[in-house]
């Protein structure tokens, strides 16, 4: 079963940035401005969350600052700070068919092309080689193993994915 949320953290709004309600932002984004092409935001934490619109933006040094609307005073804005900035999952672009947000894979079975079930992606995470999945084994796995790190190799290790039955089959020998 994938985990896959209805929301995704995108960032986090930083420190009061001068006097009038501007505030300092953490991008999570591969770009860093890329954060500003999503709209409105979800700000808050667990749940606990209220649409947010960005009335200005820019880079500052290294960073970003923004001005959002409804938060007029440096009060305002101390009152935010350290908050999520989060989006709804249907904000994201459309992939083609073949290509997964990590969201998508985790959650799903991994099986090798033997058949046998080496568990479920727990998380997935860049090396500078390759993006690696890390499954969580089963509880009962004949070979010992509590996790299992697999590179995530379209085509070389990932032979198919599999969005209907939540499903991962790769070319992996159990006892590695």
């Amino acid at each position: 079963m994938s985990h896959a949320s209805d929301t995704l953290v995108i960032g986090k709004i930083g420190a009061p940035y001068g006097v009038k309600g501007w505030v300092k932002i953490t991008s999570y984004t591969d770009e860093l401005d890329g954060i500003f092409s999503y709209t409105p935001w979800l700000v808050g934490q667990e749940g606990n969350t209220k649409e947010i619109v960005v009335d200005q933006w820019r880079t500052h040094n290294k960073g970003l600052v923004a001005k959002l609307v409804g938060v007029e005073t440096r009060d305002d804005a101390e009152s935010i700070k350290n908050l999520d900035i989060s989006i709804k999952a249907q904000q994201l672009p459309q992939l083609d068919g073949d290509e997964f947000y990590w969201r998508e894979l985790v959650g799903m079975q991994v099986v090798t092309e033997q058949g046998y079930n080496l568990g479920v992606v727990k998380e997935l995470f860049e090396t500078g080689a390759n993006d690696v999945m890390l499954i969580k084994a089963n509880l009962k796995d004949a070979f010992g193993q509590k996790e299992r790190m697999v590179p995530y190799l379209i085509d070389q290790v990932v032979k198919q994915v599999d969005r209907e039955a939540k499903t991962i089959q790769v070319d992996w020998d159990p006892s590695f």
